[in-house]
């Protein structure tokens, strides 16, 4: 088995990033502008598509075997992304609630996990309460810039482009699950 060293980002990752990073128990996503694109196509009759990022969905299931829970808040409601949150088997989907902080803090008190211990991304004003709150609020290049001006960081991919993915690896590689996440991969 070849060793796994760090995730390339690693060294860009500040210590008091990953110190953050080390104590979070809970991931909060937003979805329009995050998961996705924020794009929202729709059909000649009405139906509406958007698109998800297939590594951000293993990246997601990776950091649930590690032991990080999963919810997703989103402003809008929408059967895709229930689809989508069910074959990932993420535990916590709230839709059609522009109270995201206020969404999180019913979480938090459901599963009993301090401020401290959670990580919210999120793209947008709806979003900026939320990542405020959190122990470590992350955005993406392409969200809003006063949200970008109140995250503890901000990714190098896009929303809908891998971003989720690259928080993942982050709270894995803080998290010193990395290694034992990537692993099977690389067994021969």
């Amino acid at each position: 088995m070849t060793n796994i060293l760090t995730s390339p980002l690693h060294d860009l990752w500040p210590a008091a990033l990953l110190e953050k990073a080390a104590r979070i128990r809970l991931v909060a996503l937003d979805v329009d502008g995050v998961m996705s694109d924020g794009r929202i196509y729709f059909t000649a009759s009405g139906d509406e598509l958007k698109g998800f990022n297939i590594l951000d969905g293993l990246g997601l299931k990776q950091l649930m075997a590690a032991g990080i829970t999963v919810a997703v808040i989103t402003g809008r409601t929408s059967p895709l992304t229930e689809k989508r949150m069910q074959d990932l088997n993420i535990p916590h989907l709230m839709q059609g609630r522009e109270d995201k902080k206020v969404a999180l803090q019913e979480l938090v008190n459901t599963l009993d996990i301090p401020a401290e211990a959670i990580a919210y991304m999120g793209d947008d004003l709806p979003d900026l309460p939320a990542i405020r709150y959190a122990g470590l609020g992350i955005t993406v290049p392409n969200g809003y810039w006063l949200v970008q001006q109140h995250a503890d960081y901000c990714t190098q991919a896009a929303g809908g482009s891998g971003a989720v993915r690259e928080l993942c690896d982050l709270l894995l590689s803080a998290g010193g699950h990395l290694n034992t996440t990537l692993a099977p991969y690389l067994d021969t």
